[in-house]
C-alpha cells in the first residue's frame, strides 16, 4: 500500500455562513502528505476580510438564527446525527488525517475516530442537562440562576490531532447553543473542512459552525483579537498562549489554553515490568511523539534501571516506520519537514550533552517514500539539566533518568514549569495515591498513559495552560451564569 493522494479530498475553500466559499483575496497554500512530501491539495488562504465574514455569519446564526430559537434536545439530535455521519465515513475520513499528518491508518481510523464520534454523542447528551438553579436567598424573593450560552467561540487547533481537537472545543460549545469558527493548522486543515460537511449534512443550521483556513499569524490572532469573537479555545505551544492572553486582554475575552507539557512517567521498582515497558512505550511513541501528553521524561528507580531500559530500547528497536496508510504501520511520518529537523536537532543536542543514546537516533528510509520519518529514539543517562529532559521536543524522543525512592522521583517529576500529564508504575496502590496526590500535573495515570474518555475532563497545570477540556467541566468554559432576582412582595 502507497501514500498516493486520495481521490476523495473535501473543497479547499474556506466554509462560511453554510457555504464553501473562496478566500476573497484568491489566495492559496499548499497542504503537503508527509510520507512523501507531496502535494496534496490547494487550501483558500484565508485574510482578516474573511475572518470578518465568519465571525459575522457566526455572530448572525447565534443572534437571530434558527439556533437560538432551537430546542437543548433538537441540538443534540444534531450533535448525535454528526457522530453517525462521522462513523460512517469513518475510512475516509481516517485516510484524510493520515495523509495530512503522517499518522498511522490504526491510530486514525481504529483509535482516533471512535473517540470523536463518542465526544460528539456525549454532548449531545448533555445538552438537555445544562441547567440553572433556584435558590432561596431571601423570603419575599424568588430568586434563580440561568446558565446561558457565551457566544462566538473560536477553536485554534494543532496539527498533531487535527479533528480530535476540534471536536474536544466544537461539542461542547454547540451543546450549550454557541456558534464556533475553527482555525485549523495550516498544515493539517483537510479533516477540519471534511467536519463542515458532515456538519452541514447533520442539519446543522448555516452560520454556526465556520472553518477558516490560513496563516496563524493573521487568522488566528485576528480571532483572538477581534471584537466579535466572545471565547477562544486554544491548544498549542505555550509561547503562543501566552500572546494569546496577551492580545485577547485588548476584549476581554473568556480564554482556555491547553498548552505544553514535559511530563514525568515514573516507574517504581515493584511495578509490572512488562506492562510498564510497553506503557513507556506508548506514552511517548504513540503519534510519533507528537502528542502534548506524551511521557517524554522516564523515571526508573535504580533497582530496576538497567533491567527496564534494556527491555524499553529493544522494543523501541523493533517500531520500524512504515507507509502510515499501511494498516500494520505502528509509526508514522514526522509532521513537516520543519519538524523533522527540529526533532534531529535536539536528538544532536542530546548527544552533545553527553546523554547515552541506547535506541534510534536517526532519520529513516520508508521503501521509496521520500518522507520525514525518524527512529524512535530512547536516551538514557539523562541528567535533569540538559535539554532534552527540560524541553517540549514533541517528537519520538524519551529522556531516562534514574532515582533512587518515591520522594526524589517526585521531586524530579515536578522539577518542570509544566504540567498537563504524569503516569507511574506500582502495584502499591498506597503509593500509587499518595503519588497521584502530589504530582502537579492535572491528568496523572497509574498503570496506564495515554488514555481518554469524553468524560474525564483534561487540562494542565502550570505553564501547561488553565481550563479543562472534555467531560462536565468543559460546559463551565462555554456557558456563563445570569442571576434572577424577583420581588414577590412589592
Amino acid at each position: 500500500m502507497s501514500s498516493e493522494i486520495s481521490p476523495s479530498l473535501p473543497s479547499g475553500k474556506l466554509f462560511i455562513g453554510g457555504s464553501f466559499v473562496d478566500a476573497l483575496s484568491g489566495r492559496s497554500f499548499e497542504t503537503i502528505n508527509p510520507a512523501t512530501n507531496q502535494i496534496l491539495a490547494r487550501v483558500a488562504e484565508a485574510d482578516l476580510i474573511d475572518l470578518d465574514a465568519a465571525v459575522t455569519a457566526a455572530r448572525k446564526a447565534f443572534e437571530v438564527g434558527p439556533w437560538p430559537k432551537m430546542s437543548a434536545a433538537e441540538r443534540g439530535r444534531i450533535l448525535w446525527r454528526m457522530a453517525d455521519l462521522l462513523m460512517q465515513k469513518a475510512d475516509e475520513v481516517a485516510r484524510l488525517e493520515t495523509l495530512d499528518n503522517g499518522k498511522p491508518i490504526f491510530e486514525s481510523r481504529q483509535v482516533e475516530i471512535p473517540l470523536e464520534a463518542e465526544i460528539l454523542q456525549y454532548y449531545a447528551g448533555w445538552a438537555t442537562k445544562i441547567t440553572g438553579d433556584t435558590i432561596p436567598a431571601r423570603p419575599g424573593a424568588f430568586t434563580y440562576t440561568l446558565r446561558e450560552p457565551v457566544g462566538v467561540i473560536a477553536a485554534i487547533v494543532p496539527w498533531n490531532f487535527p479533528l480530535l481537537l476540534a471536536i474536544w472545543k466544537v461539542a461542547p460549545a454547540l451543546a450549550a447553543g454557541n456558534t464556533v469558527i475553527v482555525k485549523p493548522s495550516s498544515n493539517t486543515p483537510l479533516t477540519a473542512l471534511k467536519f463542515a460537511e458532515i456538519a452541514k449534512e447533520a442539519g446543522l443550521p448555516d452560520g454556526v459552525l465556520n472553518v477558516i483556513t490560513g496563516k496563524g499569524s493573521v487568522i488566528g490572532m485576528g480571532l483572538v483579537k477581534h471584537p466579535g469573537v466572545d471565547k477562544i479555545a486554544f491548544t498549542g505551544e505555550t509561547k503562543t498562549g501566552i500572546e494569546i492572553m496577551k492580545a485577547g486582554a485588548e476584549t476581554l475575552k473568556k480564554v482556555t489554553l491547553e498548552l505544553g507539557g514535559k511530563s514525568p512517567n515514573i516507574v517504581f521498582a515493584d511495578a509490572d515490568l512488562e506492562a510498564a515497558v510497553r506503557g513507556a512505550t506508548v506514552g511517548i511513541f504513540y503519534g510519533k511523539g507528537e502528542v502534548c501528553a506524551a511521557g517524554s521524561r522516564l523515571f526508573v528507580e535504580k533497582k530496576i534501571h538497567d533491567e527496564f531500559v534494556e527491555k524499553l530500547a529493544a522494543r523501541a528497536k523493533k517500531m520500524v516506520p512504515g507507509d502510515p496508510l499501511d494498516p500494520k504501520t505502528r509509526f508514522g511520518a514526522i509532521v513537516s519537514k520543519e519538524q523533522l529537523e527540529k526533532v534531529l536537532r535536539y536528538i544532536a543536542t542530546g548527544k552533545e550533552e553527553g546523554a547515552t543514546l541506547v535506541a534510534g537516533g536517526e532519520r529513516a528510509q520508508v521503501g521509496s517514500l521520500n518522507g520525514n520519518f525518524v527512529l524512535p529514539t530512547v536516551f538514557d543517562r539523562v541528567q535533569s539539566g540538559m535539554r532534552i529532559a527540560r524541553e517540549e521536543i514533541f517528537g519520538p524522543v524519551l529522556s531516562t533518568l534514574e532515582f533512587s525512592d518515591p520522594e526524589e522521583a517526585i521531586a524530579q517529576a515536578n522539577a518542570t514549569p509544566y504540567g498537563l500529564a504524569a503516569g507511574l508504575w506500582t502495584r502499591d496502590l498506597a503509593k500509587a495515591h499518595r503519588a497521584a496526590k502530589a504530582l502537579k500535573a492535572g491528568t496523572v495515570w497509574i498503570n496506564t498513559y495515554n488514555r481518554y474518555d469524553a468524560a474525564l475532563p483534561f487540562g494542565g497545570y502550570k505553564l501547561s495552560g488553565y481550563g479543562r477540556e472534555l467531560g462536565k467541566a468543559a460546559l463551565e468554559h462555554y456557558t456563563q451564569v445570569k442571576s434572577v432576582w424577583v420581588d414577590l412582595e412589592g
